[in-house]
Order: structure tokens, then C-alpha cells, then sequence
């Protein structure tokens, strides 16, 4: 049996979105730009999709603009707001957890002459991985025009704080930012209780298509296109739409939506099951992360004295699919840096494993997971100079 259990990564493509997508490659297949039949039958498909998408965050049709994913989606967001503001000297505040998508944006702002504050995380047993907003209250500054904030970590699942960040935001008159890509489709979004200016969502993450997502964009926030070339997205975002995309990342939007709390209450019961199970059978096992603060699929453990590329190449070969971090950076030798954040050690960020669930997860999967996990790692502790110190912990 195979097991797959790295949805944070990406998801099957549901049925019922491929079936959607399906017309608009061939009978629909008309430029939405175009005033003919064609082309406006093109349109309907891509304004349904916007409809969806707006139900999905809570926001209005017209504040949705569709991206390639939430990489472009966070790139228009902080770039397009450092572009249009007028202050001499910028500033931009996000977390030392974000995603790479923010984090190497905000590397090319310093590089650029802007200023940016890396806030870190809690590190203690209560609140690891999550940020203090009154951090954020602390690192604001007269010349700070961003803060952007993800909603809930890639690699550990923690949900942060955005309501009362989104206060903070808005009492100091500071544009706020949200990489919700990992909450959209798990969680229940509305950008109006989160306080927030602008929100990523990317498709894949919840049972899309690859190559799509949206930026919402709050009504009268001026935001500078990264492309140009055209008046597409309301010359946010220029080019002829993707339409199959977008429809596929709409009817996703529209299944996640209905589907939510069913999903949320099945897939939390799983993913408790197997770590309560891993826990209880790998000695000096942990959960990385607050385990209360969390999206209901994510479970991110450490096995000291069992290498994560060793443990994750092993289970492959027993069928078992899992993480030992982001997908965008796989082939890394060095520890992720969300745990580093959390203050794992070298060792131990080495040593751990994201397993994530999604809708296809069955009890059957987990199950076998169970059996298989605390088998490879007593085998390869077996093998490992570190094993004697871990079982004599």
C-alpha cells in the first residue's frame, strides 16, 4: 500500500475539479478578453471562478486578482506595496517562520535599501512557533509600511495570531499582508475579521490545479503590477488568464467551502491518531510546535537518533510518503529554518518529519503508518552513533 502524507506539499487534483476544467481546454476555449461568444463564454467561466475564490476569504469579486500561485501572489503583495509608497525610508516586518516566497522577497528588499525586522517565534513548550503580536507592536516604526504575517506554517501547522496582528496593523495606519496559502481550504477565512489588506491563496494547496492562485487585494489599496503588458486583473496582473486554471481553482474554492468543517473534523481525528500512536511507540518522540494553535492536518515530530533523509528515503522504499520540510527547499542539506527558529538544535531539525493529511487520507493509510514508522525508526537508531543517548534519555 501506498501512503502519501505530504499534502502541504501538494494534492491530487479532485475529480470534480478536473471535470470543471476539462471544457475550457477544448469547446470553451476562447480569450476572456474577447467580446465574441467565444471569448465571453471564457468569461463567464473566469468570473464564476472569481465568485467562488471571494466566497472561499469572505471578500468581494471584484478584490480578487488571480495569480500563477501563492509565490506571485505574495511577490505582487509585498513588491507592489514597497512600490507605491511615498515615505524616503521604508521598513517591512514579518516573522523569522514565513515562507521562503516572503522571506526571499524580503532578502531582495534589503538588498534594494529597505529596511526589514525578522520577528522571532515563541520557543518555549506553550506557543512554540507563534508569534507574539505584541513583537510586531514593538518592531513598528514611523517609516514602516508592511507587515506581513503568514496565517499557518507550512512546515509545523501553527496558526498565528492574524486578528490581533490585523488590530495592530490597522491602529498604526501599517498595510497587512497574509500567506494564507497553507490555511485556505483547512481553516474558515474572512479577510474582514483578520484585518487584513491583502491575502495569498494558491490552488494546489487544496485539491487545484499547479499554476494557480489569487491575491486579494482590499478595495482602494493601491498595489503596483510586478508585469506589464496589458490591462488583465485589472492591470494588476497582465496576460490572458489561465482559464482552465482559474476554473479549477474556483470549483476547488467552492468544494473546500462546503466541505470545510467535515473535512477539518475527520482529517484532525487522523492526524491525532497518528501522533498519539508515534508518540506512544518511538521513545523520546516530540511534536514540534504548539500541538493546541494548529491546522487540523499537520503533524511535525522529531525521532532524535534517527537522520531525517535517511528516515525519509526509508519509508519511501516502504511506500510511506512524508516531509522533512518545505518542498521548496528539498535537496537542502541544513535544517529548515522554522525549526531552527524554534530553537531545535542542528541534530534534531535533522531528525524530523512533517507528515500531513489531506482529503483522500484514509484510516487504512494511517494505520499502516503506524506500523511502519516506529519499525524504520528502531532500525536506523540501530545504525546511528546517537542511538545509545536516545534511549537513556
Amino acid at each position: 500500500m501506498r501512503v502519501y502524507l505530504d499534502y502541504n506539499a501538494t494534492t491530487p487534483v479532485d475529480p470534480t475539479v478536473l471535470e470543471a476544467m476539462l471544457p475550457y481546454f477544448t469547446e470553451h476555449f476562447g480569450n476572456a478578453g474577447s467580446v465574441h461568444s467565444p471569448g465571453q463564454r471564457a468569461r463567464a467561466g473566469l468570473d464564476a471562478a472569481r465568485d467562488a475564490v471571494a466566497a472561499l476569504v469572505g471578500a468581494k469579486p471584484s478584490e480578487i486578482v488571480f495569480t500563477s500561485g501563492g509565490t506571485e501572489a505574495d511577490n505582487l503583495a509585498i513588491f507592489g506595496s514597497v512600490a507605491v509608497s511615498e515615505k524616503p525610508r521604508k521598513h517591512v516586518i514579518t516573522t523569522t517562520i514565513d515562507h521562503h516566497a516572503v522571506l526571499d522577497s524580503c532578502h531582495e528588499l534589503e538588498r534594494q535599501g529597505v529596511e526589514v525586522t525578522y520577528v522571532p517565534v515563541g520557543r518555549g513548550p506553550r506557543h512554540e512557533g507563534i508569534v507574539d503580536p505584541e513583537e510586531i507592536r514593538r518592531a513598528l516604526r514611523p517609516e514602516t509600511i508592511l507587515i506581513s504575517v503568514m496565517h499557518a506554517n507550512n512546515e509545523l501547522g501553527t496558526i498565528q495570531p492574524i486578528e490581533e496582528i490585523g488590530r495592530i496593523a490597522a491602529e498604526a495606519g501599517v498595510r497587512f499582508h497574509c500567506d494564507a496559502v497553507q490555511s485556505a481550504g483547512k481553516l474558515p477565512l474572512d479577510v474582514n475579521r483578520l484585518g487584513v489588506d491583502l491575502l495569498s491563496i494558491s490552488a494546489h494547496k487544496f485539491c487545484g490545479p499547479k499554476g494557480v492562485g489569487a491575491l486579494y487585494v482590499r478595495s482602494g489599496t493601491p498595489l503596483a503590477p510586478r508585469f506589464y503588458g496589458g490591462h488583465a486583473e485589472r492591470d494588476r496582473r497582465p496576460g490572458t488568464e489561465n482559464i482552465p486554471g482559474i476554473v479549477g481553482l474556483g470549483k476547488a474554492a467552492e468544494v473546500a467551502h462546503r466541505l470545510l468543517a467535515s473535512d477539518a473534523a475527520r482529517i484532525g481525528a487522523l492526524r491525532d491518531r497518528l501522533e498519539t500512536a508515534l508518540l506512544e511507540r518511538i521513545p523520546a518522540a516530540r511534536v514540534n510546535g504548539d500541538r493546541v494553535c494548529r491546522v487540523p492536518n499537520t503533524s511535525n515530530l522529531v525521532f532524535p537518533g534517527a537522520g531525517g533523509e535517511a528516515l525519509l528515503i526509508a519509508l519511501d522504499l516502504e511506500g510511506i510518503a512524508c516531509s522533512t520540510g518545505a518542498a521548496c527547499s528539498s535537496g537542502s542539506t541544513e535544517p529548515s529554518h522554522v525549526l531552527t527558529a524554534i530553537g531545535l538544535s542542528r541534530d534534531d531539525g535533522r531528525s524530523s518529519l512533517r507528515f500531513s493529511l489531506g482529503r483522500p487520507t484514509t484510516a487504512q493509510e494511517i494505520d499502516r503508518a503506524i506500523e511502519v514508522v516506529p519499525e524504520v525508526v528502531q532500525r536506523l537508531r540501530a545504525l546511528s552513533p546517537r542511538s545509545a543517548a536516545v534511549h537513556t534519555a
